[in-house]
């Protein structure tokens, strides 16, 4: 996991300066030190504060395996973005983890970054 602070071009409001990365799998043991390191995140955003409802961002492209113990990590640091007043918008969600998200209708709870429009599937007529 890794928080990082985002700088712009000098002159542009940023309007959300907490980035977090998650990467490998996620482990029950690991869900409360994220939830942690968000809070310690949203309590001192360095820099200009953050408009009221600006959405932190949580990269996810780099996990693996996804399973129902991301979506529980996902469901907590929604909750504790939403009791800063800030919202969780994932970033690069793997196809798996966006299944499970709907399958549990979290997919409407958080954010999800649209990805690249999938290309057009044709089904062959069957004449």
């Amino acid at each position: 996991m890794t928080f990082a602070r985002r700088s712009g071009l000098p002159g542009v409001n940023t309007e959300n300066p907490i980035a977090l990365t998650v990467t490998g799998r996620v482990s029950r043991a690991v869900v409360a030190d994220l939830c942690v390191e968000l809070e310690r995140a949203l309590a001192d955003p360095g820099g200009a504060a953050p408009a009221p409802g600006a959405a932190v961002d949580c990269d996810v492209g780099g996990v693996t395996r996804p399973d129902l113990t991301l979506v529980e990590a996902v469901a907590r640091l929604a909750l504790v973005a939403r009791r800063s007043g800030r919202t969780l918008r994932l970033r690069r969600v793997p196809p798996e983890l966006r299944s499970l998200l709907d399958l549990v209708g979290l997919a409407d709870v958080v954010a999800l970054e649209e990805g690249p429009e999938e290309p057009e599937r044709r089904v062959p007529d069957p004449r």
